[in-house]
């Protein structure tokens, strides 16, 4: 009776941790932890703009600021570095920040919902 109830336990346990374990795979993407709704946000800005930006200027470092530690989502051009210069005057970057989104300029620090919007992103 003894050996009959642990095998009865072991079995209870191996299945709570598959269940367990398919449960965590499916709400982690295949155990990739999905990204929070600020990530999302951020990866579409950043996928459907440019931000033109220059190192010291504040406007930038608040645009920046805006979006936290998910800044690193978004596609930023420095207008002071070297590779960058040209391709700031190329495009007609007159003061920083600038994004361009749809071949659009908006100058000055921009809402994230104003980013959102013009970016066309969809909650």
């Amino acid at each position: 009776m003894k050996k009959e109830k642990l095998i009865t336990v072991g079995v209870v346990v191996l299945v709570l941790l598959i269940a367990g374990g398919i449960i965590y795979f499916k709400l982690y993407q295949g155990f990739g932890i999905r990204d929070t709704p600020a990530e999302q946000v951020a990866k579409w800005i950043g996928e459907n703009s440019i931000l033109y930006v220059q190192t010291g200027c504040i406007h930038c470092e608040e645009q920046e600021d805006l979006f936290g530690s998910n800044v690193r989502f978004l596609t930023i051009v420095d207008c002071l570095d070297n590779e960058n210069t040209q391709k700031c005057i190329d495009v007609g970057i007159v003061s920083t920040p600038t994004w361009i989104i749809n071949g659009q300029k908006y100058a000055g620090v921009q809402t994230i919902e104003t980013l959102k919007s013009l970016t066309g992103y969809q909650d």
